[in-house]
Formats: structure tokens, sequence, C-alpha cells
């Protein structure tokens, strides 16, 4: 009897996989005739505009992309932007760490052929790929997507894609009651839509419906079904890309601290994606919490006037790029300025698979209050200018920077050979409204410090040789050790602010370069609350506060043992790069007590012993992460 049982369970799984398995193929048969009638139909050459980032329609784009691969003399020319994959496994510990949990955190998603293609350097001549911002480091050395690069604001880059004359939209869509939901990309298609509408292009649409997509409202946002010349229905056989939350290191949590007693309640907030972001977001709902004043009491360093005080009268955020943090501020009520009905206006979004839950789950009147809009909207103050200013009041633009150098250039996408790491984005679209706006002010963020190839670099330097936003637009630089206001100030002023933010380990260097080239007086001397900036300070500031200040305040995939594994990761490859590091690990794996969780996290990385040289390193990365 049991036999027989199992026999019916094992027939009924396979005739189940059997029948999923044909369901596909058929939805790829059908995404392979639209593919087909998309090529008779431009003649064999389909200039595509699609969308960055989630909005990619995998199914039909691959199709499109093997329609051109098998034919060779059709041309496909894709101009996009942020093409999603994840993680490539380079090192022994990264196969260690992820390949068990790729899935669960990154979703089952392949990423879009023509990338897999790129890297293989199979992509057949006939079909071209160009984007103008790049998913953040994951192209460098990759010679046909860095010579194909165009660097083009955001909101520059629909008129780039319009004089490429495209003929051809795909999209990754919601559905509902017969409407279509432009969803995670109205950033550009939203535009297309309407000059599509007013006669100004033409352009064919083939649809691919997922249901994981939330069904997004605002201007442009909802198409009906006629807008639509193809649409795939059915279920993908992938997931919608999750961008994992990275830990929130010290020196984030620290520049989120600053960072939130620079803005003014009862104005308007944009902030990006990482670890900062979600620091500031955290940050401001503990000031709203009224926890802000004890922790910024035990601050280190020195401090301006802050803005401390609970919201009152609540933010609005208007944003190109829709980030968890600006939801959790949302849900705990920090967002709630409404401006048109809206609270949050915002041109995409790419996040973590319970970010785009939490969005589905929403009531639909809480969900009608974030906008999506196109970045022609979000990114600048053309058109209906005179709306804009007075919504946009005492607005603060946060984003992330690389590297700042003494005269107050900025360097946030591209590394000093020309390498792209991955582009100017909406930053300094942002840039330029703070400086149009009556009280706005632009926010820009980096770590004092890194380390590069074992040694810690400054990262404010003397000169930098790629810069994204130049110094005649300087304005409010945090680091860690406090904030810079450079508005407004002469040279000399401007070095001797960013010096007084810089890691005290390279600030003598910093300070005789200036001097050197004549920027400095050669009296010129660093104020004493200035030169006590060191990362244990930080340290010792941030952990007195821990539990208010913890490495995953939005949440995380990461499960107990991964998030205890994380630094200890970090750890590992900063010190194993050098002979010096390396010995460090070993003393630490040899006379440092054992982590409390040290077994489980050696057999989560698949060692059963310690006696190998990679499980010992380990095991003393583990040890010197104890909190």
């Amino acid at each position: 009897m049991v036999k027989i049982f199992w026999c019916a369970e094992m027939l009924g799984c396979t005739f189940n996989a059997i029948y999923r398995i044909s369901v596909l193929m058929e939805r790829e048969d059908e995404a392979d005739t639209i593919a087909q009638q998309l090529y008779e139909s431009t003649g064999g050459e389909i200039r595509l505009a699609l969308p960055l980032g989630l909005g990619k329609p995998l199914t039909l784009l691959d199709a499109l992309v093997r329609g051109a691969r098998n034919e060779p003399e059709r041309k496909l020319s894709i101009f996009t932007a942020l093409t999603l994959e994840r993680p490539a496994l380079s090192s022994d510990m990264e196969q260690r760490f992820l390949e068990p949990a790729l899935d669960r955190l990154f979703g089952a998603y392949p990423g879009p052929l023509y990338a897999r293609m790129l890297r293989e350097g199979t992509l057949p001549s006939n079909v071209t790929v160009s984007e103008f911002f790049l998913f953040a480091g994951r192209w460098l050395g990759v010679d046909a997507i860095q010579q194909a690069y165009v660097a083009a604001n955001y909101t520059h880059a629909r008129d780039v894609l319009l004089d490429r004359q495209p003929n051809v939209l795909l999209q990754l869509v919601a559905k509902k009651d017969g409407q279509f939901s432009l969803s995670s990309n109205t950033d550009i298609s939203a535009d297309l839509f309407a000059f599509r509408a007013a006669g100004k292009v033409d352009f064919q649409v083939a649809f691919e419906v997922h249901p994981e997509m939330p069904f997004m409202q605002g201007d442009s946002a909802v198409l009906n079904a006629n807008e639509a010349d193809h649409v795939l229905h059915g279920t993908p056989d992938y997931n919608l890309f999750s961008a994992v939350r990275r830990p929130i290191e010290d020196s984030a949590h620290a520049i989120g601290l600053h960072v939130s007693g620079l803005i003014k309640d009862g104005g308007t907030l944009q902030i990006g994606i990482g670890g900062i972001g979600d620091a500031v977001a955290h940050a401001l709902i503990l000031r709203d919490e009224g926890k802000m004043q004890t922790i910024q009491r035990d601050c280190p360093f020195a401090q301006g006037g802050r803005h401390d005080a609970p919201f009152h009268e609540g933010l609005y955020a208007v944003t190109e790029m829709l980030v968890g943090g600006l939801l959790a501020l949302f849900e705990a009520g920090i967002i709630r300025r409404e401006v048109d009905g809206a609270v949050i206006d915002a041109g995409f979004f790419v996040e973590t698979r319970e970010f785009y839950k939490r969005l589905r789950r929403l009531p639909e009147d809480q969900r009608a209050k974030i906008a999506m809009r196109p970045v022609s909207f979000t990114n600048s103050l053309y058109g209906d200018e005179e709306a804009k200013r007075a919504a946009r009041v005492n607005a603060r633009f946060v984003n992330g920077a690389m590297q700042v150098n003494l005269l107050g250039d900025v360097m946030s996408d591209t590394l000093d050979d020309g390498q792209v790491v991955s582009g100017v984005g909406g930053q300094f679209n942002f840039v330029e409204q703070a400086f149009a706006l009556e009280g706005g002010r632009s926010i820009i963020t980096l770590p004092a410090w890194r380390m590069s190839k074992g040694r810690p670099c400054s990262n404010i330097r003397w000169t930098i040789d790629t810069v994204t936003v130049p110094r005649h637009m300087r304005d409010l630089v945090v680091t860690e050790y406090g904030a810079a206001d450079l508005r407004g100030l002469s040279d000399a002023q401007v070095i001797g602010a960013l010096l007084n933010i810089s890691d005290s380990r390279f600030q003598d260097k910093l300070m005789a370069q200036a001097k050197s080239a004549g920027k400095l007086p050669d009296n010129y001397e660093i104020p004493k609350a200035h030169r006590q900036n060191y990362p244990e300070r930080v340290h010792a500031w941030i952990e007195e506060h821990r539990r208010t200040l913890p490495a995953f305040p939005l949440g995380s995939d990461f499960d107990e043992i991964e998030r205890v594994l994380l630094p200890a990761l970090e750890e590992l490859k900063m010190l194993s790069s050098t002979w010096r590091g390396k010995a460090q690990l070993l003393a630490a794996s040899l006379y440092l007590p054992p982590h409390v969780k040290e077994r489980e996290a050696l057999l989560r990385m698949g060692f059963q012993t310690n006696k190998s040289v990679t499980a010992r390193a380990l095991q003393g990365a583990l040890r010197r992460t104890v909190r």
C-alpha cells in the first residue's frame, strides 16, 4: 500500500512538472511568435526602447534576441540602462556563501539573454546594446559595454532615445481590470506614450504581464488595453529581480545621523538606494520617535545647528527612484505632506521582493498616494514650473558619491582610468534643482575613507580625474565625521571645511597639497576639534547605541547565521589581501575567544572542521567581528 501511494505521489509530481514545462514552452512559443510579427512589421530592423532595471520583459526580450541571432539579416538595436543580473560567484567564499541562497536572496531571475552573450563574447554583430546607466561595478572591464556607454543625464536620456527613432517598445507591466500599469518604470515610458498619443512618435508596443508587479498609479502610469499591440499573458518562469539589502556600516549610520539634522519639517526629500539611504531613513524615523537627542548628545564630532524635533507637518518626497527607505518613511507617517493627492512622486523602482509585496498589499487608497511619474517631472522644474516650485519647498536632495576633491568637485560614477562604474543618472538633475529652488540644498554623502589593496585611502582627495558634479555647484558634503556647508565659500574656506570632515590619518598630507598649490595660507591649521576624526571614534559612538542603530533597521533577506557571516566576510576580504592581514586573521583564530555562532557559521559555509587554511581564516574573521 505504501508503495502504491508513493508511486501515485511520484506520478503526480511528474505530471505536474510535465504540465508546467509544457505551459512554459507554449509561452515561449507565443513570445517567439510576437517577436516574429515585430520583425515582419518593422522590415527586419528593430530599434528597441527598453526600460531600465525591473521593467525589462525577459521572455519577450529574449525572443527578440534569439530572432536576430537565428537570422543574421535582421538588426536589433537596444537602448536601455541598468541591466540587472544576479551576482557572478567568482571566489570560493562567494560560492560557499551565496550559491545555496541565490534564489531566496535575488529571486529566480536569469537576467537578459543579451547580457549573458555579452559576457561570453557571443552576441552577434547584428545586435547592439547601448546603456546610459550601468549596474554599479558589474560592467567594469567589459569592452563592448564600456565602449557603447552613453553619458547622459536621466532627463536627457529620453531625447537621446528619441533621436534613435525607436519603432518598438517592450515593457514588463501589471494588469488589473483590463488596464495596464507601467508600475516600476514610468521614468521614460510615460513620456513616450504621451508623445505617441500626440502623434509626435510612432512605435509598436508589446507588454509582458507579471503577477508580482504592483499596480501603481500616477499621471500616465495607467494605460488602457488598446495601447498595446501585443500582450504576453500567463505566469513568467522568473521572479522579479530582488536588490538584496546590505548591512549598514558604522560610517553609514553616522552619515545618516548627520544628514537627518539637515532635513526641515514640512520640506521635500529625495534619497537614493543603498546603505546610506537606508541609514538616512532610519535616522529620520528615530528623530520622529524622539530618540535623536540622546544619540546626538554622545556624538564625538563637532556639529552645527540641527533640526532634531519630530515631524509635525511631515515631508513630501520627489525622487527618480522609489527606495525602501522612502517606503519606510511613508509607512511611519513621516512622508505625509500631500501635493495633488500624492505624498511621493517617483520615476522607477528596483528593490527587494519584500518591498514589492508591501506595495501590492497596501490598501488602494494608500498606494495611490505613491504616484509614478516620468523623470521629466521628478528630476526637473521644466513644465508647470510654478506649481513645482510651490510644492518643492525646503528641498533636500541626498545623493552618494565615490570621491570629492578639496575644491568641491564630485566624482560619483567613473574610475580614474575612464572605466564607468555606473553613470550620472539623475544626480546632476537634483543638484541643479537644489540651486534653482528657494531653500533647496544638495547633500552629497560619502565615507571619508575606504580600503584599497589592503590599505586605507582617503575618499577626499586633492584632485580627481573625472567629475560628475563640478565645483561651481558645490553645496553640502557629509561624511561620518560631520557636514561641510560649502555653498558660497571661497576656495580656501571650502578646503578648510572639507579638511574638517576628512579622516585625520590623511589631513596633514591633504593640507600640505593645498598649501603647495597656493590655495591655503602657509600658517593655516586644522582646528583641534576636527583633529580626532578616526574610525574608532565612529565605532564607539554607534556601538553605544547599537540597539537603536542595528545593521538591518529596514529588514533583511539574510537569515541569522548569514547576518553573522556578512561582517566576517568583509573582514576576511579586507585583511586577506596582505601578508600582515593574513597574520592578523591567523592570530585571531588562535588567541581570540570563539564567536558564539562560530560552529553554525563554519557549517553554513561548508566547513566541517577548521583545519583548512581558508576555514581558519574565516574563524579568525568571525572572532575579530564579535561585538
